[in-house]
This record gives C-alpha cells, structure tokens and sequence, in this order.
C-alpha cells in the first residue's frame, strides 16, 4: 500500500492505512477524545447524524523529539478549534463528518474501516476541498497525523510532527497537480 494520499477528484484526496486491530481499538482511537487526542485532536463528538462534534488541535503537544513549527505553519502549532457535525456513523466501520464549518468551509472527511486479518484498513477520504493548496495542506496533514496513529497504536514513538510535516508536505507539492 503507498503511503501517499492520491487525488481522487479535482477536489478530494484520498488516504489508506494499514493499522494494527481489532477493527474496535481502531474505532476508539477515531471516536474517543482522549485517544484521538494522542495522534489528532482532542475533543467532543456525538455519535449521531447531525451531532455536533469539536476537534481541538494542539499540534506542538502531539509528539515528543520535534522541531519549532515552520514560519508557514506557527499559527498552526497553539491550540485552534474546528466544529463540524456528524453526517453519517456505523460504528466500528464508518464515520462521516463535515470539517472546519465556522472558517466558512465546506469539506466534509469520510473515514472507513474493514478487518483485514489482525489488521485493519482505514481509508480516510477527504473531499470538496476549496483549492490546490487546501488539498496539499489537507493532504500533509492527514498523512502526518495517520503516521502518529499507526505508531501510537503500534506502541512505537512517533517522530515530531512539525519534523514530518515539512518533507511531507513538500512531496505532495509535486505530486498534486496544479
């Protein structure tokens, strides 16, 4: 499986992990604030369509061993609030969700789960991204977070985030088109 998200539509990208199971702890580490917190973002969310959800970013507390933030990126290392709500939830399979509402965006993230022996495949399908350089940032960004989730659930340390994030990013650079 490649590690890089392709484009799947002129405004989605698409991103597979191979994570280690069961398909439930996977579930959790996607649903349960505390958990996602270690590779994503803290925060509520309710389990319904239509139910309100909050991811908390504190990107600099994420990893130990990293790096400052790029000068591109500092506003992004603090704390920063997205709000979105669920649009569609079959646990442990399927979670929809829109992202970002109050910055006026309209993208939405779907994330899928199926066993795959003691594995479990995660597709997660970000889509009705506003421009090129939503879906690279949108792109890095996912591949970098992913990258912490299957370390975390592995039981390994994952690298820094910001001392990921930058070489990541500049490969998507070349790979989406303009």
């Amino acid at each position: 499986m490649n590690d890089f998200g392709i484009v799947t539509a002129p405004d989605t990208v698409r991103i597979e992990r191979l994570l280690p199971g069961p398909i439930e702890r996977v579930w959790a580490y996607l649903t349960e604030s505390e958990k996602r917190g270690t590779w994503l973002a803290r925060g509520d969310m309710d389990l319904r369509p239509g139910g309100a959800m909050e991811l908390v970013f504190h990107n600099n507390r994420l990893t130990d061993n990293d790096v400052a933030p790029p000068a591109k990126y500092e506003k992004y290392g603090g704390e920063l609030r997205s709000h979105g709500h669920v649009v569609e939830c079959d646990p442990p399979r399927l979670l929809v969700f829109t992202w970002d509402e109050e910055a006026g965006g309209d993208s939405q993230v779907r994330m899928e789960l199926a066993p795959k022996g003691d594995q479990v495949q995660l597709i997660v399908t970000h889509s009705r991204l506003a421009s090129r350089e939503g879906m690279v940032s949108v792109s890095g960004g996912w591949h970098t977070h992913l990258g912490i989730l299957a370390d975390r659930l592995a039981g390994r340390t994952p690298e820094g985030f910001w001392k990921t994030l930058a070489p990541i990013n500049a490969e998507y650079e070349k790979r989406i088109p303009a």
